[in-house]
Formats: C-alpha cells, structure tokens, sequence
C-alpha cells in the first residue's frame, strides 16, 4: 500500500509539474491560437482535477507498479500515453469542424512523451522509498 501511495504521489506530482509548463507556459499560446472561441477564459477545476487524479491511477495501475525496471515504465508509459491522448486529439480532429490537424500531432506527441516521463519518475521514486517495513 505505501509503495501504491508513493508511486501515486510521485507521478502525478511529476504529471502536474510536466503538463503545467506545457499549457501554461510553452503552448499556451498556441493552443489560444489554434483554438480560439473553443477555449474557456479559465480551465473548469472540477473535471481538470477529475482527469489528473483518474488519468494517474491508470498510469500506477498499468505501467508503474507492473513495471519491473525504469525502461519498462517509460516504454509502457509512451505506450499509455499514446493510446490515451491518441483518442482524445484523434476524435476531436475526426469530429468537430475546425479541429487542428497539427494540434491534435502535437499534443498527442507530448501526451506520449509526457506520461512516458511520469510513470518513469513515479516508477523510480516508488522502487527508492516504497519498500514496505513489514
């Protein structure tokens, strides 16, 4: 249970800081852009914070405490990470009018990349300190 709780703790820490930077600071921007009347002034909390916490049990429950090495965490992390963000850019650019192709490529690429990162630290911090007494 302690070596669950860590690697949950560490991985969405790790999730929040990574996608934080990522639509806060390098792609606002581009998102407000490419996405315009679509985007709300500020994001909604309630289903935000439903996302992380839900989208990081997945991230435990299927690639950090299965994992039996870090290379393992990151490739299945990618591979997470690639199916669960391949759904939402791919429906979005095949359902709604005006969806950016490049976007959907980009934050589908980041999507991969950035839970491969989480699942690797949350995999590597749980394995260092998650070591039950008994």
């Amino acid at each position: 249970m302690k070596k669950a709780l860590i690697a949950y703790v560490a991985t969405l820490v790790t999730f929040l800081l990574l996608d934080g930077l990522w639509l806060g600071v390098l792609m606002a921007q581009t998102y407000r852009d490419r996405l315009g009347a679509l985007m709300l002034e500020k994001p909604l909390l309630v289903p935000a914070t439903v996302f992380y916490c839900l989208y990081v049990v997945g991230c435990v429950a299927f690639v950090v405490l299965p994992a039996m090495s870090w290379q393992r965490a990151a490739l299945l992390g990618g591979l997470l990470g690639l199916v669960a963000y391949g759904t939402y850019d791919l429906t979005n650019w095949a359902t709604l009018r005006g969806w950016p192709a490049q976007l959907s490529l980009i934050d589908w690429a980041w999507g991969t990349f950035a839970t491969a990162i989480a699942c690797t630290v949350g995999w590597m911090v749980a394995t260092r300190f998650g070591q039950s007494a008994g």
